[in-house]
């Protein structure tokens, strides 16, 4: 066998064994590019081709899960179609209807994460990627959510730069991942009580996410190595 058929063996075996992973790095280089673009007037383009690879991914890694994938398929393609014509069109109408379907997805996902993890009592590599692909998936679902909320109840969140203004997308992420944390950072507040809700809402899933997955994962990785 080459080396290159070696290595090109060898990534397939890693893309098999570690979907979470790539899940996971798909979210953090999103992360990382925003800024780069966020003033850009192709900036919109690039997040939604970002956007639909982490779609795609979330739909993969709900495949490896217990759950369901013609639930994620069901989300996945209708706000795959729509996400593109947001961007085509710069439609503002077709960009919330998009991200509540992703919401839903990305709530799912984390759910199938969730139960992945949980469905036996060995921990895996892929389980460690899982738990952080999972907080990540939480966090992306709770500001489309928050988006949403702010197309709906218009006014729902200010901040402490131009607070009469609709909070930015992310400003909203920001928010979400502060949230979820219990960092609590507070330069962006929700107002209305829709938006209030969704962030006790984020609250408690993240207290909840920490208490039961991460304990759990943690426990039994401590256990494992404990054994002689």
């Amino acid at each position: 066998m080459s080396e290159n058929s070696f290595r090109t063996l060898r990534w397939q075996v890693a893309v098999r064994r570690h979907p979470s992973a790539f899940l996971l790095a798909a979210q953090v280089l999103s992360l990382i590019i925003y800024p780069l673009f966020d003033q850009m007037a192709s900036g919109r383009v690039v997040f939604g081709a970002v956007g639909v690879l982490v779609l795609a991914l979330a739909v993969w890694v709900v495949n490896r899960s217990p759950a369901s994938s013609w639930i994620a398929w069901t989300l996945a393609v209708p706000a795959f179609v729509l996400s593109l014509a947001s961007v085509v069109m710069v439609s503002e109408t077709l960009l919330v209807t998009s991200s509540a379907l992703e919401a839903l997805l990305y709530f799912y996902a984390a759910g199938s994460l969730i139960a992945y993890m949980m469905s036996d009592h060995r921990v895996t590599t892929d389980e460690l990627y899982a738990a952080g692909a999972t907080f990540t998936l939480l966090a992306w679902g709770f500001a489309y959510a928050f988006l949403v909320c702010q197309a709906w109840f218009p006014g729902s969140f200010t901040g402490a730069v131009e607070p009469e203004r609709p909070r930015a997308w992310l400003e909203l992420l920001f928010l979400s991942f502060t949230n979820l944390s219990a960092v609590g950072l507070g330069d962006v507040i929700p107002l209305s009580p829709p938006a209030r809700v969704l962030v006790m809402l984020e609250q408690f899933a993240g207290v909840g996410y920490v208490a039961v997955v991460v304990s759990r994962l943690i426990g039994l990785t401590m256990l494992r190595h404990g054994k002689p």
